[in-house]
């Protein structure tokens, strides 16, 4: 297969891995010259992606037409924040096109979520998803991973499936896509709280008081936008949620420790500057469109006001043993 994939961080790396081994033609495209000379001089990113080099046979390119011409599938795996602006630039070579989001989050400004942004832009409806328990680090392991796909076309599944499917990673399918997608957002947001319990001194006990409340809470958003509230029981549900909670390779797990810890605001503003935190990105997006739908779900709430308005992170203990 001939896959065009977007995005030259540490998932997409992850991606064209698993590609690669599937005998798939790459052409990564990243918006950055300079990201482009890098990756083509020493095929890799030791920041981002210690120990790891991209397959030679894999092309680098900053042309969006380039990356999308004569292509089986399109893979999409940049930051949430920037698709709107790559949809629009997308939008005169799509005809049709097969595309898998591997970008988890919701759109700040319009609470659009990824598939949303992408079907307002491109012409084509031949759009899944894929979310899942899978660290960029753990799947250039190739030990066993799972991963959720959802689309209204069985036709961009198979594809997908094709491409990523292997002895080593799982896709198991749902027609679900606004509930993966919800699944996939709303565990970065508990992940920084997770972190912030961290940060605290909590215990494994109080963690796990947080993932059982979090998933009844994650039923009920999913249940608000029309989604199946079972996909919370999916790998992109609890799968993503355990792992992305528990563990320090989780930059929102560690950007919330650091509010936990109470840290210098300028030490957690150059991490969040510094690093991409997806989680504090879809916080202030979920924030809002919960808002704007009048609907309350206070953890969501109370993670906002502690990461955003800078309120107490030890609320957070006294909330989980007084919540309804």
């Amino acid at each position: 297969m001939k896959i065009g994939l977007f995005g030259c961080g540490a998932y997409g790396m992850a991606l064209s891995s698993i590609l690669s081994d599937n005998k798939c033609e790459i052409t990564m495209w990243t918006k950055f010259e300079e990201e482009k000379e890098q990756l083509e001089t020493t095929r890799s990113n030791e920041r981002l992606l210690p120990n790891f080099k991209l397959p030679s046979k894999i092309k680098i390119t900053t042309n969006i037409e380039e990356c999308v011409k004569d292509k089986d599938l399109l893979i999409v795996a940049i930051p949430a924040a920037h698709i709107d602006a790559l949809a629009i630039e997308l939008k005169p070579y799509i005809k049709d096109n097969h595309i898998l989001i591997a970008t988890k989050g919701i759109e700040l400004e319009t609470g659009l979520f990824i598939n949303q942004i992408l079907e307002k832009h491109l012409d084509t409806e031949n759009i899944a998803v894929i979310s899942g328990p899978t660290f960029a680090i753990d799947l250039i392991s190739k030990m066993p991973a799972g991963l959720a796909i959802a689309g209204k076309k069985k036709e961009t599944i198979r594809r997908s499936k094709i491409a990523l499917q292997n002895k080593y990673l799982k896709l198991r399918e749902t027609n679900d896509i606004i509930g993966v997608e919800i699944c996939g957002s709303i565990k970065n947001v508990i992940a920084i709280s997770s972190g912030m319990l961290a940060g605290l001194g909590a215990n494994d006990s109080t963690t796990a008081m947080l993932l059982t409340e979090a998933i009844h809470d994650m039923k009920e958003i999913i249940d608000v936008f029309k989604g199946e509230k079972n996909t919370v029981l999916s790998f992109a549900g609890f799968g993503d949620l355990l792992l992305t909670c528990t563990s320090t390779k989780s930059r929102n797990y560690s950007f919330g420790k650091l509010v936990g810890e109470k840290r210098p605001k300028k030490e957690i503003e150059d991490y969040l500057k510094n690093t991409t935190v997806e989680g504090f990105y879809t916080l202030k997006s979920i924030h809002k469109l919960l808002k704007n739908k009048k609907v309350s779900i206070p953890i969501i709430d109370l993670i906002y006001n502690i990461a955003v308005d800078g309120d107490n992170p030890e609320k957070l203990l006294t909330f989980l043993v007084e919540k309804v």
